[in-house]
């Protein structure tokens, strides 16, 4: 008997909205647009002084007035990763076709995930305290500080009062870590909607610490590459709005793919290399909750950092639950650089417009196959294909693990 079966309380959970930054386009339909032509949004990074570091490309949000966006709360209340949470969640809304009233007429739930909160803000304050002291470190940026901003912000915007807000740090699967946060609360009844995913901007703290780690490649990101050398940070944001089946068939919305379950853990293996049997517990943590088998899956959006061991310790993991076959295992990082807390949002977007748009997104910047990652990686150029279920594994430092299984959506259950 199926969990659906067994449990009819849970309600079904369908994905019906979508808010997107990157550095390959903004909004959904750009978005999509970009993944399926593979299209690299690398550029020199901008956003703060590089000078002394010997190389410094990344991934940044431009092409957008974010006025358009947010309508409500001053731009300048708002640090860079708040205003994208925002206008995020903003497109997130129209794109779901719902009105204002409605939001503000039902209980909901906003989580937001991110591994630096205002980090750009935070690296200004440090640096104005170093060389002039903390009395003229500027209130006006102190105040949109604190990490609750990037959830809270949204409630604001849209003058929100019944709902439950939190920003969930959990860095790299923080975005996965909301997701399955709106998950539970929608199927559980407790809310009627969840605007829910991750953000994070640009910023040199987040950039020098991984450049000293040796983990910043000096050109692309090439995950599963043989010939990899590391990631490049990146910035944006990723939102969904989240409602029940009953909630969205009467108004008839479009439906992106439904979310079907997922799976956390924290191994607390390493300060930053992931472990293998954890990642593999995760997924099939994740599987057991969408009621699902192995080979139901048709897609694995992986982490995919294209460092040399997130990558070969992802891969065995999938090897240990999905044995030699697995189903294709991409890596959007190659084109949007690593978001950090909005990384597995983004990605879970992507599996959904897969889903939605019959297609498989590529693995871009690939030269040589890995032999120790003896996967399909779809390599620079995507594949028209039909996609009904996704894995979207989201793998983060200390051990912090998250795996969202996505799934087309159709109105008799499986």
């Amino acid at each position: 008997m199926s969990t659906r079966e067994a449990d009819p309380s849970r309600r079904r959970v369908l994905l019906t909205g979508a808010g997107v930054l990157s550095s390959v386009g903004n909004g959904v339909t750009e978005y999509k647009d970009a993944l399926r032509a593979g299209r690299v949004g690398t550029g020199p990074i901008t956003l703060f002084d590089t000078a002394g570091f010997q190389y410094a490309r990344g991934h940044q949000v431009s092409d957008i007035d974010l006025t358009d966006h947010i309508h409500r709360v001053p731009l300048a209340d708002l640090g860079r990763a708040s205003q994208f949470s925002v206008a995020a969640a903003r497109m997130a809304v129209a794109d779901a076709e719902l009105a204002e009233e409605d939001l503000r007429s039902k209980r909901g739930l906003i989580a937001i995930g991110t591994t630096d909160g205002e980090g750009h803000d935070l690296d200004h304050l440090a640096e104005t305290a170093l060389r002039h002291g903390p009395d003229r470190m500027e209130p006006e940026i102190a105040r949109r500080a604190p990490a609750l901003s990037l959830s809270m912000a949204v409630a604001k915007e849209f003058r929100l009062s019944d709902v439950e807000v939190s920003t969930i740090p959990t860095a790299c699967s923080a975005g996965n870590y909301a997701l399955g946060s709106g998950l539970d609360a929608v199927r559980s009844g407790e809310v009627d909607y969840a605007l829910v995913g991750g953000t994070d901007g640009l910023c040199r703290k987040n950039f020098a610490g991984f450049y000293r780690l040796g983990l910043i490649s000096p050109d692309e990101c090439r995950p599963f590459d043989a010939d990899r050398e590391g990631l490049l940070t990146g910035e944006g944001a990723g939102v969904m709005l989240l409602e029940s089946e009953e909630s969205a068939l009467a108004r008839g919305a479009h439906v992106y793919a439904e979310i079907l379950g997922y799976g956390l853990n924290c191994d607390a293996h390493h300060p930053t290399a992931p472990e293998e049997d954890s990642v593999a517990r995760c997924i099939r943590l994740a599987l057991d909750d969408a009621d699902l088998k192995a080979e139901d899956v048709d897609l694995i959006s992986a982490h995919g950092t294209g460092t040399k061991t997130n990558d070969l310790t992802e891969t065995r993991a999938i090897q240990q639950v999905y044995g030699d076959s697995p189903p294709p295992m991409v890596g959007i990082k190659s084109m949007i650089g690593h978001t950090m807390g909005a990384a597995s949002a983004l990605g879970a977007i992507a599996g959904a417009l897969a889903i939605t748009h019959g297609f498989i997104p590529p693995t871009a910047n690939h030269r040589r196959p890995d032999p120790e990652c003896p996967i399909d990686c779809v390599p620079n150029q995507s594949l028209d294909a039909e996609v009904r279920i996704v894995q979207n594994n989201g793998l983060a430092f200390g051990g912090n693990n998250a795996v969202v299984m996505l799934g087309k959506y159709t109105k008799d259950p499986r």
